[in-house]
């Protein structure tokens, strides 16, 4: 008889370990040949980044927002779509906010203002999603196309509505919000003081939440996941393939837009040009090694953000971009070892007799 598919506890957690496992003896490698000791630079790095609270705001600050560009990703890739448009998805949710928390009245309470640009932010990134989505759905358009050209187009006219018509005097940055915003944790503790964290980082982990719930505890989740597995099934079962990849990426739009609210309602209190560049490309290394689960892409988060801010703590012992290549090298590890680990967990599974 054949073998029974391995844990799939195994399967999604083995991957992301032997990637860092590989990631930390390469990292120990590029340390050498910059004529440091591996212990002192992996301690200065914790130290910069988990070892204090401001380093550990800015671990969380830069998580969140590649959380829910990563759960955006995520959410693609599971109904078989690769959203090459966090990137701008994330800035029209920044927009969105902004333009949301301006037009409201200065001084609006918090417990409105809130809602109505996190509402904002969402409904921004589902609308640039709606657009591959709606191509893909009626004309079978190839969504990357269609997202990398959106990338362009949509930060295009982001900009040149900042820079014509929306900025103040000397600035490249819109007014500043004077409604309710999200409360930064040195508001909450002094010792995260001139950190850039703020409560948006529960709004990431309640997306998580959400994400999670809808993908394996909805009838729509298992219908998109289903359609990711095997499109021509899922179709034979009655589903609607061009539905479902509209709703699937008209939802990755909005968990991508609501990452926007990171720095605009929560840091700056403005839309900014370029605010968030990186960091919708960095969503997709994020939903890689989170192998597109909601709890992993959140750890993934973590990782990414640690090494980025790391690189800031140890500048002074090596380069910076050292840090680059360890992700690259994580990324790369995932995507190499998965294989392996599945014929390893199968391999380890007795045979039923």
């Amino acid at each position: 008889m054949s073998r029974p598919p391995g844990p799939r506890w195994a399967e999604a957690l083995l991957p992301p370990l032997v990637a860092l496992a590989i990631a930390l003896v390469v990292g120990d490698l590029l340390i050498l040949t910059f004529g440091q000791s591996p212990r002192i630079v992996w301690g200065v790095l914790l130290e910069g980044t988990w070892g204090n609270a401001y380093g550990m705001g800015q671990v969380l600050y830069k998580a969140t927002t590649l959380t829910c560009t990563g759960l955006a990703v995520a959410v693609a890739l599971r109904a078989g779509l690769f959203n090459i448009a966090a990137e701008s998805q994330l800035a029209a949710g920044g927009f969105g906010a902004a333009m949301a928390g301006l037009a409201l009245p200065a001084g609006a309470p918090a417990i409105l203002a809130v809602p109505f640009c996190l509402g904002a932010a969402m409904t921004a990134g589902a609308i640039v999603g709606a657009v591959p989505g709606g191509l893909k759905a009626k004309a079978g358009a190839n969504e990357v196309i269609v997202t990398i050209c959106l990338n362009f187009l949509v930060l295009a006219l982001l900009n040149w509505a900042v820079a014509e018509h929306l900025h103040v005097p000397d600035s490249l940055h819109t007014a500043t919000i004077r409604a309710g915003g999200l409360p930064r944790l040195a508001d909450v503790h002094a010792a995260f003081r001139g950190s850039a964290a703020n409560a948006t980082v529960l709004v990431a982990v309640a997306a998580i939440v959400a994400t999670w719930w809808g993908l394996f505890r909805t009838p729509g989740g298992y219908a998109l996941r289903a359609v990711g597995l095997s499109p021509a099934a899922a179709e034979y079962g009655g589903v609607s393939l061009g539905r479902t990849w509209f709703r699937a990426l008209v939802w990755s739009g909005a968990l991508a837009g609501l990452g926007g609210v990171n720095y605009v309602l929560g840091y700056k209190r403005y839309y900014e040009e370029g605010f968030g560049f990186g960091a919708g490309f960095l969503g997709i290394a994020v939903a890689l090694v989170g192998r597109n689960h909601p709890v992993g892409v959140g750890i993934a988060a973590l990782l990414f953000a640690t090494l980025s801010q790391g690189g800031l703590a140890v500048n002074a012992l090596v380069p910076k971009q050292m840090m680059d290549v360890l992700q690259a090298v994580v990324i790369l590890a995932v995507v190499a070892s998965v294989p392996e680990v599945r014929r390893l967990v199968a391999q380890a599974v007795p045979r039923r007799p």
